[in-house]
């Protein structure tokens, strides 16, 4: 375990009980988040690199205009 982490964990211990579990919470919920979005990104990596390769082709074959953020 890292300093920082021990760091937040002896402050959390001096938090009300209640404080405490919310804070479990939130941090249980960003875990959680965190790996959803790795296990959703993997799940559809091979699908972006042929997006990006249809991209890439279409912008040799002069398919593709410049973006004007002003037409937007």
């Amino acid at each position: 375990m890292t300093k920082l982490l021990e760091e937040v964990f002896a402050r959390a211990t001096e938090l009300p009980e209640g404080e405490q579990d919310a804070f479990a919470r939130l941090m249980l919920g960003e875990l959680h988040s965190e790996t959803e979005w790795n296990h959703r990104f993997h799940a559809t990596a091979a699908r972006l690199s042929s997006l990006a390769t249809a991209a890439v082709e279409e912008y040799r074959a002069g398919r593709t205009e410049e973006l004007d953020p002003d037409k937007l």
